[in-house]
């Protein structure tokens, strides 16, 4: 099932989707000749400034369907698009920043030269790339730590890092596969309060993988709930939260909140999403 990206409230920079994924499938040789089809004919649009979360039971494809869009893989068949661009020229184009689970830090460059790297591969200026890190290191809070290691960070720490990183280039659209799952809880909590905010003040779409059905629900417009193997779009509910940049932790105890996680939760068990609709409209 798939339905057409909402308007969203914050202020995106491009007016062109950011993502458009039709008829998407994938399907990887494994031994002997054998065949696994990871995804089958998937649809999906994103809007600028959207903040779209996949989820589903491990091994359905959301990371599949990110690296597609990344261009880190290419569909079997169907086709997908970056901002009206083949996902390839727009990794060409750098339209987009990738942070995954690990931060991957390199252990010997500081917290601004890590930053700084996506800048320096592309022959940005010393002065110009001091000046970016320092405004993402401000916007990630971490204004004080730019001469500090990553070994010296916490986890939680790393990944603002990572994420200002992501950010460095300016991208309209953010691939973010399951970045916070290494945290504990109250750091990974704080994390996506952290998160929601920094969407709303650059206005990136994200495109987001996770297991979690509370994180999808805060973080998300739209959820996208996959089915087992082979991966195909169960269900897109649609989550009546306000704009994502605008949401802060009270939104966890609303009753509201608690319907969205239980019409996802529906949805992923095979129930039809009872709660989305009224999630939806309210």
């Amino acid at each position: 099932m798939s339905l057409p990206a909402p308007h969203v409230s914050v202020s995106p920079k491009s007016t062109v989707d950011a993502v458009t994924v039709v008829g998407a499938s994938k399907i990887f040789a494994v031994a002997k000749g054998a065949e696994v089809v990871a995804l089958d004919n998937v649809d999906l649009v994103v809007a600028p400034g959207e903040f779209v979360s996949l989820i589903g039971p491990s091994g359905c494809g959301k990371s599949t369907l990110l690296r597609l869009i990344a261009d880190l893989d290419t569909p079997t068949s169907g086709s997908i698009s970056v901002f009206g661009k083949t996902a390839r020229q727009a990794r060409i184009d750098q339209d987009y920043g990738i942070a995954f689970q690990q931060a991957g830090l390199l252990p010997w460059r500081t917290v601004a030269g890590n930053i700084e790297l996506p800048l320096e591969m592309h022959g940005v200026g010393k002065t110009a790339r001091r000046a970016r890190a320092a405004e993402l290191l401000s916007l990630v809070g971490l204004s004080d730590f730019a001469d500090r290691y990553p070994d010296q960070l916490s986890g939680g720490m790393q990944q603002r890092v990572a994420i200002a990183r992501s950010l460095a280039e300016s991208p309209e659209l953010l691939l973010m596969d399951e970045p916070f799952g290494a945290l504990d809880e109250m750091t990974r909590e704080r994390m996506q309060t952290e998160l929601v905010r920094i969407c709303g003040e650059t206005g990136a779409a994200v495109v987001f993988v996770t297991h979690s059905i509370p994180e999808a629900v805060y973080l998300s417009n739209r959820v996208v709930v996959m089915s087992p193997r082979p991966g195909r779009i169960r269900e897109i509910i649609p989550v009546g939260l306000g704009a994502a940049g605008q949401r802060d932790d009270a939104l966890r105890e609303d009753a509201q909140f608690f319907r969205a996680v239980s019409a996802v939760r529906e949805a992923l068990h095979g129930a039809p999403a009872t709660g989305a609709r009224g999630v939806e409209n309210r």
